[in-house]
């Protein structure tokens, strides 16, 4: 029975105080986040993880001091693990693009794992240049410099994955009913980590496909006359982000009284953003604004609805070996966009 690595790869977070700053500085010193040529990109990533790195230990001190990410996509791992134990012979492996366990960590450990094949699974449901993109820059970065001739695929994206849609669609139904159901009139704002917006101009499909997962979420509700909004998070710096912002729309509706419920269909685990920016001053501003309750729904998590999902794209993509779609196909999102990796 041939033996199969596979890597779930997401952002990472700092795991002390003292990992703050430089979980920063790797995060700002991506190319594919500031987009500078390579000194200019070093220097402002020194400044900027300098200057913000106060502001995010007092962030990270209102839950423990630490991101949370990796013991939750450990919990995810476990579960996936679970979910293929009856499939052939399967081992997860964790990868962070910006802190430990780095890409080159990781496949340390899948070389020493001897595998037939390894699948890369983002636990980023849609795809952005920002995310699954810039990881597997720097897993191909490594496995070449380390030559490593292993057949490799790679799911790129699953914006419309049964198994996603149905768990943040039951999350969201009860989200909905702790709100008082639909007779009482809540707007439900489906918020997403924002990207600059030039960076849809010039070809990241993220948009769509954040708009291709709230579509599909909304058609599994089916709940008549949902009033519904996509919304944009975590914008940093100057430059344009995708609009509308998540905290004008949550001021907005809140000023009318309305019932706010916060669903975020690009996390699917707990981390600053969610416990923070969502839970903490999110909820602040709503109920500040007026609203008669504010609710978030959690994220997916390592729920078995959706760790069943994650299984069926692994098990779908085995001997395929290039870049796929949650569908099996080289298009990114299932037929509007052509992959950028292909």
């Amino acid at each position: 029975m041939s033996r199969t690595a596979v890597v779930v790869y997401n952002l990472g977070g700092p795991d002390s105080p003292e990992a703050v700053q430089p979980f920063l500085f790797n995060l700002f010193n991506d190319p594919l986040i500031l987009r500078q040529i390579a000194p200019v990109r070093w220097l402002l990533a020194k400044l900027i993880s300098s200057r913000r790195a106060p502001i995010a230990k007092e962030i990270y001190a209102q839950i423990g001091g630490r991101s949370p990410i990796r013991e939750q996509t450990q919990a995810q791992i476990d579960a996936l693990e679970g979910a293929l134990k009856t499939a052939g012979d399967f081992k997860v492996f964790m990868a962070m693009r910006y802190w430990h366990p780095f890409a080159d960590e990781c496949l340390d450990d899948v070389i020493a794992y001897q595998p037939d094949e390894i699948v890369l699974l983002p636990l980023y449901p849609q795809f952005s240049t920002t995310t699954t993109e810039s990881f597997l820059r720097v897993w191909r970065s490594h496995a070449n410099r380390k030559d490593v001739k292993i057949p490799t695929t790679s799911i790129c994206c699953y914006p419309k994955e049964n198994g996603f849609i149905e768990t943040v669609a039951e999350l969201t139904k009860a989200s909905i009913d702790a709100a008082g159901g639909v007779s009482a009139n809540p707007k439900v704002l489906f918020s997403a980590h924002g990207i600059p917006k030039k960076f849809v101009e010039t070809g990241d499909p993220y948009q769509s496909h954040i708009e291709m997962t709230v579509d599909a979420i909304v058609e599994k509700l089916a709940i008549p006359d949902l009033d519904t909004v996509i919304c944009y998070q975590s914008r940093v710096g100057p430059v344009e982000w995708l609009k509308p912002y998540t905290d004008h729309v949550i001021s907005k509706f809140a000023a009318e009284g309305r019932a706010i419920i916060v669903v975020p269909v690009a996390f699917v685990s707990e981390h600053s953003e969610t416990m923070v920016e969502l839970d903490i001053e999110y909820r602040e501003l709503a109920l500040k604004s007026g609203a008669s309750t504010y609710v978030r729904t959690p994220t997916a998590g390592n729920r078995d609805t959706f760790i069943a999902g994650l299984a069926a794209l692994v098990k779908n993509s085995i001997g395929v070996n290039t870049v796929v779609s949650a569908e099996g196909s080289r298009i990114c999102d299932q037929s509007c966009v052509s992959c950028p990796l292909g």
